[in-house]
């Protein structure tokens, strides 16, 4: 997913709880699956950027000289402006775009 292009908010918002409970009739269930893909994101979004960085990776390994790229301070200023994973992820569960599922709740129909 493009999270460059996501519609959530950059900085905290309240929410109601009982809109984020809807899905899952749980608050609880609803904040840990939130929290994981969160944290899905969050990997996604760490490897892209260390991705486009080793770009500019240095092949000396000299601590007297300091590199001041300009490209590569505008791609981690452009990563730190992006909304947070767990912005991005809440954004999303509120849209209906996360699958997630309940094993126990699959168990017992299958039984």
């Amino acid at each position: 997913m493009d999270y460059k292009k996501t519609n959530a908010p950059t900085n905290t918002v309240t929410r109601d709880i009982m809109n984020l409970c809807e899905g899952t009739g749980n608050i609880y269930e609803s904040i840990a699956i939130i929290g994981k893909r969160a944290n899905q994101i969050s990997v996604d979004i760490k490897q892209e950027l260390s991705k486009k960085l080793q770009e500019f990776a240095s092949s000396t390994d000299n601590l007297d000289e300091v590199f001041e790229n300009r490209e590569q301070i505008e791609i981690s200023r452009y990563y730190e402006k992006l909304p947070k994973p767990s912005l991005i992820a809440t954004q999303e569960f509120i849209e209906g775009k996360v699958y997630y599922r309940t094993p126990s709740q699959e168990n017992a129909a299958e039984e």
